[in-house]
């Protein structure tokens, strides 16, 4: 009995002892920073504003010590770099921008994010700058060129001199696309400090005193913080993909598929539900895309080739010549000075050849449907073979396909004779005797 009370307190002491030690990791962890991780690894546009600004939003609401801003890009959209500063730099929550991976870049729009960052950090072996403004679509003059290149300029210089960094330079990276790597930014002070990953970044900053882009100083805590990533809403993720023009392109060619074979088999339903949702999604990313309107007439000029192709006897050429324009229409139809931002030579032949093939297959059953003869209803009766039962003159009762009708005959016939239907009035048949040989 002794020896089993004795194992009851040591067991209720482990108890206890478990208790108090998840009670203390709890407290721990409720005490520890949290710093809040999003990424901006693509172009910049719209999606990249409203991802940015609901982590900023996440990271005020959670107490949040640090957001941490990871940049890899090739630029993007100006007013959308615009927007994505602005939210950046009001932030209550302090910010840090960092280059990364190795390899990485924050190139154009992401230089000025970059430096848009309380701390502005970057990997080994990645580089920053050529921040030029170029116009998506046509050529600036050389008044327009030297606004956009002074506006740009303006902005980033009163950015980067509230961070106390090296505005002289900053602004040759826009007026001269001048490009730097890790070092040369570090050592020319266009960026705070370098680290080889976020674990080593969130070292370098514990304990740093910072000033805000108000002028008010803040010191950051982060021993033992834990980095948690944003995750992007189910929206964010589905415009994040189509934001891409390979993409959006290949949605747009897929809907209008759909619609075009609900329009020429209606009832089928489910081609044109997916047509008219794929089409949608895929306008919607093009939408906010640099639109070359000669590269949408190619486009147009070769769905009217392939309707062609289906209609008229050419031996290919047409159907060949839309699939040409077709090519050239989705290369052409993004003009932007980014690769990134562009439509790649193997999507647009990769759609181009099937599309082709589907199209031109399609409308041709459609145009032989509609040239064959009619077969059912009262117009197929026209044409149709039958013999009198009576003598006509001018009506009595024929059979056709198996059946007895009233008849009205254009000229007299015999019982037994064979007559030709050429045409019917509600329910009876206008005949004419058919002549031996006829």
């Amino acid at each position: 009995m002794a020896s089993q009370l004795m194992y009851s307190v040591v067991s209720l002491r482990m108890v206890a002892r478990l208790v108090a030690l998840a009670a203390a990791a709890a407290a721990l962890a409720a005490a520890a920073p949290q710093v809040l991780a999003v990424d901006i690894d693509g172009i910049v546009h719209p999606v990249t504003v409203e991802v940015v600004s609901r982590a900023l939003e996440q990271a005020r609401d959670r107490g949040a010590a640090l957001v941490l801003i990871r940049l890899n890009t090739p630029g993007g959209l100006m007013d959308a770099m615009r927007e994505t500063i602005e939210k950046i730099v009001a932030s209550p929550v302090p910010v840090a921008t960092f280059v990364t991976p190795s390899g990485g870049r924050a190139a154009s729009a992401g230089f000025f994010i970059l430096e848009a960052g309380d701390i502005a950090a970057m990997a080994p072996g990645t580089n920053t700058g050529a921040a030029h403004p170029v116009l998506f679509a046509g050529q600036m003059d050389a008044v327009m060129k030297q606004k956009v290149e002074n506006d740009a300029a303006a902005m980033l210089r009163s950015i980067v001199s509230k961070r106390g960094r090296n505005s002289a330079l900053a602004e040759k990276a826009v007026f001269e696309s001048k490009s730097f790597t890790d070092k040369e930014a570090l050592d020319n002070r266009l960026v705070d400090l370098t680290a080889r990953n976020d674990a080593d970044l969130l070292r370098t900053l514990d304990g740093r005193e910072i000033t805000r882009f108000d002028g008010s100083k803040q010191v950051l805590h982060l021993a033992g913080a834990t980095v948690v990533d944003y995750e992007k809403t189910w929206r964010q993720r589905i415009l994040s993909a189509v934001s891409d023009p390979n993409i959006a392109l290949v949605l747009l060619v897929l809907g209008a598929l759909g619609i075009y074979v609900e329009f020429s088999s209606p009832g089928l339903i489910l081609p044109g539900v997916a047509g008219a949702i794929l089409a949608l999604l895929g306008l919607s990313a093009i939408s906010v895309l640099p639109i070359n309107w000669l590269g949408a007439a190619l486009l147009v000029l070769a769905l009217a080739l392939f309707v062609l192709e289906a209609k008229f006897t050419s031996h290919g050429i047409l159907g060949a010549g839309g699939a040409i324009a077709m090519v050239l229409g989705a290369v052409m139809l993004i003009d932007s000075p980014l690769p990134e931002m562009r439509i790649r030579w193997s999507t647009a032949i990769a759609l181009a050849l099937p599309f082709s093939l589907i199209t031109v297959v399609l409308v041709s059953l459609v145009m032989r449907a509609r040239r064959n003869k009619v077969t059912t209803g009262p117009e197929g009766m026209v044409g149709e073979t039958g013999v009198a039962l009576d003598a006509l003159a001018p009506e009595g009762k024929v059979l056709v396909r198996g059946e007895y009708w009233d008849a009205v005959a254009t000229a007299p016939v015999a019982a037994g004779q064979a007559v030709r239907v050429m045409g019917i009035e509600r329910l009876k048949l206008t005949v004419e005797p058919v002549r031996p040989g006829g």
